[in-house]
């Protein structure tokens, strides 16, 4: 069960309120990778952080889809921060994104990446 105490730092509140909002914008159907946010946000080695974002975006009050984050595999890696074992692969599912033995099947067919899907013009 995930812990929705979790409370932001002061210094890393910019930081993963920037990461919510990148993650709220993959249109469902879809999923992106920690590194891509990372990258997209000037962190090109902060993926961990990105990830960490994931962690504490279940306690925040407007939602955040992190079922939509992976690695850049495409592996569900943090799996493990949702209410059961099963519930990541389950909301991927039902966005008609195909998950076999924790990994998106098609991930580069599903693939969004902030930075070519967010350029301005």
């Amino acid at each position: 069960m995930p812990d929705n105490s979790i409370k932001i730092s002061e210094k890393n509140k910019d930081y993963f309120d920037s990461v919510f909002q990148v993650v709220r914008l993959i249109p469902k159907g879809r999923a992106t990778s920690y590194g891509a946010i990372s990258n997209y946000l000037g962190t090109k080695s902060g993926a961990r952080m990105v990830g960490w974002a994931m962690n504490a975006s279940h306690s925040q009050k407007e939602y955040v889809p992190a079922h939509r984050v992976v690695n850049r595999n495409g592996m569900l890696t943090g799996k493990h921060h949702f209410p059961s074992p099963t519930a990541m692969q389950e909301a991927l599912e039902s966005e008609e994104i195909l998950v076999k033995d924790d990994k998106i099947q098609n991930f580069k067919a599903v693939y969004w990446d902030p930075s070519e899907e967010l350029k301005f013009d």
